[in-house]
């Protein structure tokens, strides 16, 4: 199980997986250069969910497709000064995610 972290250094936000640097994997989507953030829906969150999922998921298609969402869900409501996640926390949300979108879906056509 893969354990994520998010703490504040100073006026930086830095997050990690299993104590090492997280990816912020700017190749898939570039949010944010200037780096991740948390506790609000913006650029910089948009860019740690879309780290999260990629790393989490191995699957960087459905990261990009899932990681708005994800963003307003979880990480926006992260806690500013400072959080941590585990990958069952973020499989349990995917799930979630996946749930509420097929559920809209299906009360959509009736």
């Amino acid at each position: 199980m893969k354990l994520y972290a998010g703490k504040r250094e100073g006026y930086v936000a830095e997050v990690t997986v299993n104590g090492r640097p997280l990816n912020p994997r700017l190749d898939l989507w570039n949010h944010s250069p200037s780096g991740f953030e948390w506790g609000y829906g913006g650029s910089g969150p948009a860019q740690l969910a879309l780290a999260l999922l990629a790393d989490h998921l191995a699957d960087d298609e459905e990261a990009v497709t899932l990681h708005q969402d994800f963003k307003r869900t979880v990480v926006a409501l992260l806690a500013y000064s400072g959080w941590t996640l585990t990958s069952s926390q973020i499989a349990c949300a995917i799930a979630a995610l996946k749930t509420s979108s097929t559920a809209f879906l299906d009360a959509k056509q009736k």
